[in-house]
Formats: structure tokens, C-alpha cells, sequence
């Protein structure tokens, strides 16, 4: 059973400090120094600036969303797969938790590397690295130690390293004031005659490196579990990063465009903004700061993001164990920084790294997703203190699977495939929520979107399915019937299994129970069906009254399937059933128990009887068809038999119109035509089909005004003559015509 966390409050930051601060400076990191030149390159200011807004707005459409979530339901622990877990369900929760965190801990190894490199471009260290009795190089000697550091400051508190992250907001202030102000004083930076020129790229391919530069809304949804409000810091401070980001990211290309005037400069110089800022160590200090702010905001939320699916029950539970008063997740935390050192040790991870920005914003997507239903569903529970509009969640969702597409499709399949396979084997656990999600209500959305469009639509020939309405009593009685009604209905058609049971008995907690262990039975059984219990003293009259108001809408059965009473005086009331079928319209399959079923039997021939003429055959066929689709029919035959007179020019002309119908089937059948020889035709059906497992025989519609006892004393006839036989009976009454369906006009 997953339960609804109960944990404490965990350290209570508010906006500022708990998801303005990861956020921001997540968003103000290594893309915004090292790549805003080549950007502005090539695509010039206008293209610059659209990027740049296009991108926002993504992050912006993402952030509203998340804001009348955060509004609207207590957040906990968790960020992105919390919120997630709770609209759409734990499967689709842990589908992007896991990759999520996988993505999270590796993110540390990147921003690392990143520190790293630039630290050791500027300072030489050869001389350490020798001086140590193992072989190391500089760059992942520092990385190593760094990790170690802020795994240290990690452990010890999450509001020291949040505290840390003041003093890197401090240097990179620091540093975008010193790049401001020398674009105003200092000379243009001049590109020497010697430096290659690489190709200008196209705008999509530009907006794809860039576009990660403002993704980092995920560091500050990270920490929900740690926030005093919730409800208030999410939108807070998640909506004040991208807006300032936004505007600092629209305020650096005007800069650049006044201040570097050649081109080539900016295709060429990675760290053109140290050439223009009137410091440009303090640039130096913003790369190594906005990295390593980076790593200790991934090194904050991984953890959180596993401490909340341990809690879950997803993963091993003892992994999100919470230490302290705090409930600092130390052991989580050590999962984190081992994934981290792994990465960190193998050195490149170039390969993977597009995979694994891929679920970044598969989160995002799924956040819009989540509130775009909610609007759309709008159910009493969902009553957000801060509202959008559903078209611009959805405009969200939309833009970042697009963005995915744009950056590699190949990544973006690679990282859906991974994230489906979770999916898979979370629904296999079948994990049992003591939370309320959104997939009841979407599927009712989706349910009434089907019915109102279905009313203003008459059944037609070419999209009739079987909607079959089986009456098996209890499933394991009657496993003959269930298993040929199954067969029936595998692929888009409907089967409703319903019992009746006695109304002195009756309850809603009883039919509660007797309907949740037919579902457990036929979940056992691999049978797909809906459940129906119905009150009634009378069986056959139970039955009467769910053939006339089983259904909803234009939706209701469409084939009523039965079996043969074994009581002698319920004969002729089923006759009576059988007339009100007709009389309402419903097709009807009547089965005839027998101790072998027909799947059993290693012939599995199926033999129809047709008299001529009629709807029957096309119903027949149609019937013979789908159980033929099945695996285990699938290698027996088909045959139509038919008695015909000994008039030799009529047997030709019978044998030439059956095979012209044949033809036209596009099914393997048989024709095989008997002579009547003076017996009747009962005698023959039992002769030529005595090694048939199954047989299918028209049953005669009851006429105009016919009365009850003549058509019961004909349905008794046939009864009697044909019970010892593997026999299902069919009346097609549906205003469908099933001989043009089958092809047979």
C-alpha cells in the first residue's frame, strides 16, 4: 500500500531562500557565460532576443502551471514526481521519478566537471597531481574533491548550503555588474587573423543549446518538501526567477551588440563577456560560482526526489529514511553522490547527456499535462487560489515535447522508451495509492466526450462491434460461456458479464463484494469485462430488466448472450426473453452448455447451418469470424452447410451460390451442401456435425403479432432436438445488415 506522506515539515525556507535562490541560480549558469556570444552570433539581435523569449515563455507557461498546482493540493517532499504522482497516478509518478533522479545525480557530475575545467584552465595544479602516489589528472582531482565537499555540506545541513549559495549569488551579481559596466568603458574586443571561424548555425539548432540555460525552475520544485508554504513559495519564487531571468537574459544581447560590433568575435571567444566586463576576473569567479551552484542545487534535490519515492514504496523504503529534525535524507543523499563519483570517474559523458535533459523536460511537460486536465475536468476538488486557462497549460505541455523533438529525436525516444518501460513495471506492482488522482476524472471526460458524440451518430454497418451483454451467473459455473463470450469480444468490442441475485439478499455492500470477486476472478483469468449486479427475485425477469435499461446513453449492448435453462417450466418464459430481445432490437447468442468446451476440443471445427436467406448467416459469419481470430481457433475450419432438395439443377444452382458468397468473404470457408434424403434435418445436422466443436444455427424470428405459446412451442421443438448438440443459436435483430458487413451482398 502507498501511503500519504505524513512526515514533518523538513527545514520550513520560504520563497527567497528555499525556490527563488536554486532556481535563479540554476538559471544564471555556464550556458549564460560560455555560449550568449556564440548565440548572438549567429543569429544576430532580433533572432537572439526571440529565442530568448521563446524559451521564457516556455519556462513561464510551465511555471503558471505549477503554480495552481502548488495552490490547490498540499505539496510534499518529492517537487516534480510528487506533484506528478499525485494528478496522474504512482505509475506515471515513478516513470518520471526514477529517470528524474537518475538525471538529477548525474546533473551533479556535469555542473562538476564543468567547475572543474575552468578551474583548471586558470590555475595549474600538474604539480599536486605529481606529488600524489596515485595517477590522477587535475581536472577530475578537482572534481573528486568538490564533490566530496558539497556532499559534506549536504549532509551537514541543507540551510548552510543553502546559505552558501547567497555568497554565489553575491559573485555572480558581482559579475554581470562588471560585465554591464565595461561594455560602457572598455575597448571593443578585436579577433585575431589566426582564430578559426566556425560555421554560423540554424535557429533551431542555436535555440536547442540554449534553451537549457533556463530550465532551472526544477532545483527550486526540488525542495518542496522543505517549504514553510508551499503554496505560496512555489509560485512565488519560481514566477520572480524566470521573470528576472528573463529580463537579465533579454538585457546581456543589447549589451554584447553595443559593445562587440565584429562578429567573428563572438563565434570565437567562448568567454567573450570576461573580454568586456570591466573586471573580468569577477566573470571568472561567476563561471566557477554559477557551476558550482549548480551541482549543490542537483545535490539538494536528487535525494529529495528518492527520499520521496522510498516513501512511496516505489524503492526500497529504508532509502528515504529521514535523519535528524529535519528529516535530512542522508542515506539518499550517499545514493546521490555515489551515482555522482561513478559519473565523475568515467570521465565523458557527452554520449548520455542529451538523454538525460530529456526528462527535465518531460517533467515539465507532464506538469502542464496535470493542470491542463484538471481545468479541463473541472471537478469541485479543483479550486486553485492562483487560475490560468487550460489552453495555456496545454500550449506549455506542447511546447516542451516540441523543444525535446528540436533538440534530438533520437534522445527524446530513447528517453520516452526508458520512461515507458518504468511505467510498465510500476502498473505490473499494481501499487495501491491511499491518495486521489486525476485518472478517474479523465477518463470520465473521455467517456462523455465519446457518449455526446456517439448520440448524434446512428450505428452503421462498417464500425459495428459485438457489445455483448453475457449473463453467467457466477463466472466459474458457467466458464463455458465466459470463455466463448471473451473470444468474441477480444480486440474493440465490449462484453458485460451480469448476474442476478435475489433481492432478499441484496445490499450494496454485498454486491460491492460479489462484483469485486468476479473482477479478481476475471483479472485472474486475463478477461477483459465489466460487472453487473442485478437485484431481482425472478432470474429470468432480472434478466428482462437489464436487457431493457443496461447501458448508458447511445452505448448499450448490442448482443445479449445466454445460456439454455436446465429447468423444464423456464423453457417457455425464455421464449419470452427471447421475444423481447427481438422486440428491442438486440442480437442474440444462445449457448448451449456442454461438459468439453469448444476451445478444449482439438478439432475445432466450426460448422454453420444455413437454411438461405436472412440476416442469421451474416450475424453467423461474423461470429465464426471472430472466434477464428483467436489463437487457439485459429487452426481449425470454417464450413458452411446447407440442406438442399435432390432436384439436380437446384443442388448446381445452391453449390454455384454458395461458392459466389464465398468468394467474397475473405475468410477461409467451406461449403459443403447434404442432399435431403427424406430425414429430417435435425437427423442430418447431428450426422454431418457430430465432430464439430462448435455449431452455429439460425434462429427463427418470431413474427408479426406472433403469440407467446406458438413461438415457445417452437423454441421448445428446437430445444429438445438439438440440446445434446455443441450448439449456439443466433437472432440477428439489430437494424444492421450483416450480410453486406461479411461481403455476402
Amino acid at each position: 500500500m502507498v501511503k500519504q506522506s505524513t512526515v514533518a515539515k523538513g527545514y520550513q525556507f520560504g520563497a527567497f531562500k528555499g525556490v527563488f535562490t536554486p532556481s535563479i541560480l540554476t538559471i544564471f549558469g555556464v550556458i549564460m557565460y560560455l555560449r550568449f556570444g556564440w548565440v548572438l552570433g549567429s543569429l544576430g539581435l532580433t533572432l537572439t532576443l526571440l529565442t530568448v523569449t521563446l524559451a521564457c515563455a516556455i519556462t513561464f507557461l510551465t511555471a503558471l502551471s505549477l503554480s495552481a498546482i502548488a495552490t490547490n493540493m498540499k505539496i510534499g517532499g518529492g517537487g516534480a514526481y510528487y506533484i506528478i504522482s499525485r494528478a496522474l497516478g504512482p505509475e506515471a509518478g515513478a516513470a518520471i521519478g526514477l529517470p528524474l533522479f537518475l538525471a538529477q545525480s548525474l546533473g551533479i557530475a556535469f555542473y562538476i566537471s564543468g567547475f572543474s575545467e575552468a578551474l583548471t584552465g586558470s590555475v595549474d595544479l600538474s604539480a599536486v597531481t605529481e606529488a600524489l602516489p596515485f595517477a590522477i589528472g587535475p581536472a577530475r582531482l578537482v572534481a573528486v574533491v568538490t564533490l566530496i565537499v558539497l556532499t559534506i555540506l549536504a549532509l551537514t545541513s541543507a540551510d548552510w548550503a543553502l546559505r552558501t549559495q547567497y555568497l554565489i549569488m553575491a559573485i555572480i551579481g558581482a559579475s554581470l555588474f562588471s560585465f554591464f559596466l565595461g561594455a560602457f568603458t572598455a575597448d571593443a574586443p578585436v579577433a585575431t587573423v589566426s582564430e578559426h571561424i566556425p560555421m554560423k548555425q540554424s535557429f533551431w539548432i542555436v535555440f536547442a543549446v540554449f534553451f537549457p540555460a533556463v530550465t532551472g525552475i526544477e532545483a527550486g520544485i526540488a525542495m518542496s518538501g522543505d517549504l514553510k508554504d508551499p503554496a505560496k513559495s512555489l509560485p512565488r519564487g519560481t514566477l520572480g526567477a524566470v521573470l528576472l531571468g528573463y529580463v537579465v537574459y533579454m538585457t546581456i544581447p543589447f549589451v554584447l551588440f553595443y559593445a562587440v560590433r565584429d562578429e567573428t568575435v563572438l563565434l570565437t571567444q567562448p568567454l567573450i563577456m570576461r573580454q568586456v566586463a570591466r573586471w573580468g576576473g569577477l566573470i571568472l569567479a561567476g563561471v566557477l560560482a554559477a557551476s558550482l551552484s549548480s551541482a549543490l542545487g542537483a545535490l539538494l534535490g536528487a535525494p529529495r526526489t528518492l527520499q520521496a519515492l522510498a516513501r512511496d514504496r516505489v524503492i526500497p523504503h529504508f532509502i528515504g529514511r529521514a535523519h535528524g529534525s529535519k528529516n535530512d535524507p542522508r542515506l539518499a543523499t550517499m545514493v546521490s553522490f555515489g551515482v555522482a563519483l561513478t559519473a565523475v570517474a568515467l570521465g565523458d559523458l557527452d554520449v548520455i547527456a542529451p538523454v538525460l535533459s530529456m526528462f527535465f523536460l518531460t517533467s515539465y511537460g507532464l506538469i502542464n499535462l496535470s493542470a491542463g486536465l484538471e481545468y479541463m475536468i473541472g471537478s469541485p476538488s479543483w479550486r486553485p487560489a492562483f487560475r490560468s486557462r487550460p489552453e495555456i497549460a496545454f500550449l506549455g505541455a506542447g511546447g516542451c515535447f516540441a523543444v525535446m523533438f528540436m533538440i534530438s529525436p533520437g534522445a527524446t525516444f530513447l528517453a520516452w522508451g526508458m520512461t515507458a518501460t518504468v511505467y510498465l513495471l510500476m502498473k505490473r506492482r499494481k501499487l495501491k495509492t491511499q491518495w486521489n488522482d486525476m485518472r478517474y476524472g479523465v477518463l470520465m471526460l473521455t467517456a462523455r466526450f465519446a457518449i455526446t458524440r456517439l448520440m448524434l451518430r446512428k450505428p452503421d454497418t462498417r464500425g459495428w462491434r459485438p457489445n455483448i451483454l453475457a449473463f453467467s451467473g457466477s463466472p466459474e459455473a458457467r466458464g463455458y460461456l465466459v470463455d466463448m463470450a471473451q473470444a468474441l469480444a477480444r480486440g474493440p468490442a465490449c462484453l458485460t458479464l451480469a448476474t442476478v441475485v435475489p433481492t432478499r439478499t441484496w445490499s450494496a455492500e454485498r454486491a460491492l463484494q460479489l462484483q469485486n470477486s468476479m473482477a479478481d476472478y476475471l483479472a485472474k483469468r486475463d478477461i477483459n469485462a465489466l460487472v453487473k449486479v442485478f437485484p431481482s427475485d425472478d432470474v429470468l425477469e432480472g434478466v428482462e430488466g437489464l436487457v431493457k435499461g443496461y447501458g448508458f446513453g447511445p452505448i448499450v449492448p448490442n448482443t445479449i448472450m445466454l445460456g439454455v435453462s436446465d429447468v423444464e417450466r423456464n423453457i417457455d418464459r425464455m421464449a419470452a426473453v427471447i421475444q423481447l430481445v427481438y422486440l428491442l432490437e438486440r442480437n442474440l447468442i444462445q449457448v448451449f452448455e456442454n461438459d468439453t468446451p469448444p476451445a478444449a476440443d482439438p478439432k475445432r471445427r466450426i460448422d454453420l447451418w444455413w437454411r438461405g436467406g436472412g440476416e442469421n448467416i451474416g450475424l453467423m459469419l461474423i461470429l465464426a469470424y471472430l472466434l477464428h481470430s483467436n489463437e487457439e481457433w485459429r487452426e481449425g475450419d470454417i464450413v458452411i452447410k446447407r440442406i438442399i432438395d435432390s432436384d439436380p439443377r437446384n443442388i448446381e444452382e445452391v453449390k454455384r451460390n454458395l461458392d459466389d458468397y464465398v468468394k467474397s468473404l475473405r475468410i477461409p470457408v467451406g461449403v459443403e451442401t447434404i442432399e435431403n434424403d427424406g430425414r429430417s434435418a435435425f437427423d442430418i445436422i447431428h450426422e454431418s456435425s457430430s465432430d464439430a466443436a462448435l455449431i452455429f444455427m439460425g434462429l427463427r424470428a418470431p413474427a408479426k403479432d406472433e403469440a407467446a405459446a406458438d413461438y415457445a412451442a417452437y423454441y421448445r421443438r428446437l430445444i429438445e432436438q438439438t440440446r445434446d448438440l455443441p450448439l449456439a443459436i443466433v437472432l440477428a435483430a439489430e437494424p444492421i445488415e450483416f450480410k453486406e458487413l461479411i461481403g455476402l451482398e
